[in-house]
């Protein structure tokens, strides 16, 4: 099994407003590839992190194996959420795969 972690940080000049839109898209449009990807174990984006945190959200997802993880990143489901509801609106993202 791998893990893939995500963490993101929004773009400065989105209002509160927004970005708490833009937060609840992400989650939505994300977790709703449960079940559409070959090999996609498990997917939960945390949008409410504690005053503490330095990023705005996190992408929790667990997959069967590394080629699960490869045929994810560009599945057209995948591109097709990252594209629309993730990559105009972050301006950081940090990344950590491991195997469990």
């Amino acid at each position: 099994m791998v893990k893939h972690i995500i963490l993101w940080q929004l773009k400065d000049e989105l209002s509160y407003a927004d970005r708490k839109d833009i937060k609840k898209g992400i989650k939505e449009g994300l977790e709703s590839l449960s079940g559409k990807i070959p090999g996609l174990v498990e997917i939960q984006v945390n949008i409410e992190p504690l005053n503490s945190s330095n990023a705005d959200l996190m992408l929790d997802s667990t997959f069967e194996n590394v080629e699960a993880l490869k045929n994810y990143a560009t599945h057209p489901e995948h591109v097709k959420v990252a594209d629309n509801k993730v990559r105009p609106f972050t301006k950081t993202r940090t990344c950590l795969d491991y195997e469990i």
